[in-house]
């Protein structure tokens, strides 16, 4: 049995960023950048005005001064004619200032007179107006390979011209339950039978890590089946199986990977929920074993099969945020194995506070409904409420505000 943190160095130790594909921009949101992007022009290609106002040549012109309007400049116009001393031209935002001119004045700061204008205000030269390149310069390092794109990150591609951007490509992960008991969800429970619910609970978390799910349905409790299913699942990057991986007559999984030629690298971590975790590489593939009970396959996923994910996808964050929180209420651990206690954390006058969600054995699915994140409980241990706790969260809506 090994610990939380040396199984997540095995698997880790066995996964590799993919190989990387053309996709069109918007569909690299979330993704890793798999190249370097360096800027082909200058951003913004121009002197362009902040203001609609009117630009000229500050010169020794000031408050109380007249130019001569002699044209006006829209967005997305050029002006090729240069603007002389004592004249100036309309521009509107974002329109190119034409050559002759170093400072835009604002529409509020004149005072209009026929085909003229006055300055009510003394503008120091080169205000309002944005140089060219004053954002990107051409041949700039722009975007690093190894970035997760967001919202600015496409945005800027798009200003560069890119169309298409290079990312690592996704991981495809098969889904595989196990079990006589199992009904499909849509099923009317009858005795001695229970939902897989654990199937859509991975493939929700694997789509939420960014990932692909392939779900493969449910392997009966028989060597021939469970061997079967698991060849199906080797089509996938990674596979993972749900139930079956513990010791019982009818537990299959383990003895199922190393008869198709796959080697265990661990059966059991010492932590609780999710002691019955194997991982095994099989044609080169990671292969996840989890436990059955519902809370115990999706901790196990948190604490394992996700940061494999991301670090596959190219990601170098991999891990869920800690933050620390004032603990509610005494929690106590009398078991030698540490506990991963479900709690709920919010924030008030005193800073993040925690509380459990209540019972927490592993088949009860709620205790993750109610709660956002996971507090670490070691063995023979008592913590006092009043005392401050790391909380792993695994909620990203954590702290995001309500409608008023």
């Amino acid at each position: 049995m090994v610990s939380i943190e040396t199984a997540q160095r095995l698997i880790l130790e066995n996964i590799s960023p993919f190989g990387s594909e053309s996709v069109p921009i918007l569909q690299g949101l979330g993704r890793v950048c798999a190249e370097d992007y360096h800027s082909p022009w200058d951003i913004p290609p121009l002197d362009n005005s902040e203001m609609d106002g009117y630009a000229y040549a500050r010169g020794s012109t000031g408050a109380g001064e007249k130019l001569t309007v002699t044209g006006v400049v829209y967005a997305g116009e050029y002006r090729t004619t240069p603007v002389p001393a004592g004249e100036t031209v309309k521009i509107m935002t974002g329109a190119p200032v034409p050559s002759g001119c170093d400072t835009v004045v604002p529409l509020e700061d004149v005072e209009t007179e026929g085909d003229s204008i006055r300055l009510t205000r003394d503008t120091p030269r080169g205000k309002h107006v944005r140089k060219r390149g004053n954002d990107i310069r051409a041949h700039d390092l722009v975007i690093s390979a190894a970035t997760l794109l967001r919202p600015q990150e496409i945005g800027m591609l798009a200003s560069m011209g890119k169309t298409f951007v290079s990312v690592f490509k996704k991981a495809h992960c098969a889904i595989l339950a196990t079990g006589d008991e199992l009904l499909q969800p849509g099923s009317i429970p009858v005795e001695g039978k229970i939902i897989n619910s654990n199937s859509h609970s991975l493939a929700a978390q694997v789509i939420d890590a960014g990932a692909i799910p392939v779900l493969h349905g449910i392997a009966r409790d028989s060597r021939e089946e469970t061997i079967s299913k698991i060849r199906e699942g080797m089509q996938a990057d990674f596979l993972i199986i749900t139930g079956g991986a513990s010791v019982g007559d009818r537990d299959h999984v383990k003895e199922s990977i190393e008869a198709l030629g796959g080697t265990l690298l661990f059966s059991k971590v010492n932590m609780k929920p999710g002691k019955p975790v194997a991982f095994a590489v099989l044609e080169g593939k990671p292969v996840f074993a989890l436990p059955g009970n519902p809370v115990s396959t999706m901790v196990s996923f948190e604490q394992f099969v996700r940061p494999a994910l991301l670090k596959s996808m190219g990601r170098k964050r991999i891990f869920r945020p800690v933050v620390n929180a004032l603990l509610q209420e005494d929690l106590q651990n009398t078991s030698d194995r540490p506990n991963l206690i479900r709690g709920r954390v919010c924030h008030d006058k005193r800073g993040y506070v925690v509380a459990s969600t209540g019972k927490q054995a592993s088949n009860r699915l709620s205790s993750l409904v109610r709660g956002n994140g996971l507090i670490y409980l070691p063995p023979f241990t008592t913590l006092p409420a009043g005392l401050n706790v790391d909380v792993e969260l695994y909620d990203s809506e954590f702290e995001m505000r309500e409608i008023a």
